[in-house]
C-alpha cells in the first residue's frame, strides 16, 4: 500500500462507516417490510455479505480495507516479525478512523430511515453464550484472513472474508459482530442491528480474546512468520561488494 497515511486512514474511515451504515440500514428496512425474526436476519445477514465484499475489493487496494481494530492490530502483531505489516503509526490512525467511521455510518443510517440520529439501543447482548459466541466468530476471522495471505490467496479475501460473515451470521449465537469498532457504532442505533452501550466492553473483550485465540490458531496451522530480511555488505573475491541475506 502506497497511499498516504491520511488517504488509507480516510479509506478506513469511509469502509467502516458505509459497512455500519450497510448492517443498520439493512436491519431497519427488514424489520419494515416483515415480522418474522428469521426473514429479518436473512436480510440482514445477504445485505452485509455483498455490502462488505464490495467494500473490501474497492478500498483494500488503498488501506487493506481493515474496516476492524481487530484486523488491524493482529496484522501489526503478525508484521512485526515479518517486516511488512503496518507500523504503530499506521495504527494509531487506522483505529480511531474506524471507530468515528462506524459511528458516522451508523447515524447515516438512522438519518435516511428517518429515524432519531442517536438513541442508545436498548439490545442487552452481555450474556455468555453470545460472549462465546464472540470469540468463535473473531477467532474464524482472524485465522481467515492472515490464513489467505500465508497461502498466497489474499485475492480470493473480498469473496472469502464476505461469506465468512455471511456464514457466522447464523452459526454463532452473537450474529458475529467480530469487530470493535463496529459494535460502538451498532450501540448508537436502537434498532434491530443495535447492541446496549452496557454489552460493549464485555463484546469488545470477547473479540480481543478471539483476536488471541485467531492468532494462536494461525500459527499452530501455518507456523511463524519467517523473520524480515536484511542485507549485508560481504567481500567477494574481486574488487567491489555484494550483498548476502540474512535470515
Amino acid at each position: 500500500m502506497s497511499a498516504p497515511l491520511a488517504r488509507r486512514a480516510l479509506a478506513e474511515a469511509i469502509g467502516s462507516a458505509a459497512l455500519v451504515a450497510v448492517v443498520v440500514g439493512s436491519g431497519i428496512q427488514a424489520t419494515e417490510l416483515s415480522r418474522d425474526t428469521g426473514v429479518q436476519l436473512l436480510a440482514n445477514s445477504l445485505a452485509t455479505v455483498f455490502g462488505l465484499g464490495v467494500l473490501i475489493a474497492l478500498l483494500g487496494p488503498v488501506s487493506g480495507a481493515h474496516f476492524n481494530p481487530v484486523v488491524t492490530l493482529a496484522a501489526w502483531c503478525t508484521g512485526r516479525r515479518a517486516g511488512d505489516g503496518p507500523t504503530a503509526r499506521d495504527v494509531a490512525a487506522y483505529v480511531p478512523a474506524q471507530i468515528v467511521g462506524a459511528i458516522t455510518g451508523a447515524v447515516l443510517a438512522d438519518a435516511m430511515f428517518g429515524r432519531p440520529l442517536v438513541r442508545w439501543s436498548t439490545h442487552d447482548r452481555a450474556a455468555g453464550h453470545l460472549l462465546l459466541g464472540e470469540i468463535v466468530a473473531t477467532a474464524g476471522l482472524v485465522l481467515l484472513v492472515f490464513g489467505l495471505a500465508r497461502v498466497g490467496r489474499a485475492p480470493l479475501a473480498p469473496v472469502a472474508v464476505a461469506s465468512y460473515i455471511g456464514a457466522a451470521y447464523w452459526f454463532t449465537s452473537s450474529t458475529s459482530f467480530a469487530n470493535p469498532a463496529v459494535t460502538i457504532g451498532r450501540a448508537f442505533t436502537d434498532t434491530f442491528a443495535g447492541i446496549a452501550p452496557g454489552s460493549v466492553a464485555p463484546f469488545t473483550a470477547a473479540q480481543m480474546a478471539g483476536a488471541v485465540l485467531g492468532l494462536a490458531l494461525l500459527t499452530a496451522v501455518f507456523g511463524r512468520p519467517a523473520p524480515a530480511q536484511a542485507d549485508v555488505p560481504v567481500v567477494h573475491d574481486g574488487p567491489g561488494l555484494a550483498t548476502r541475506t540474512l535470515t
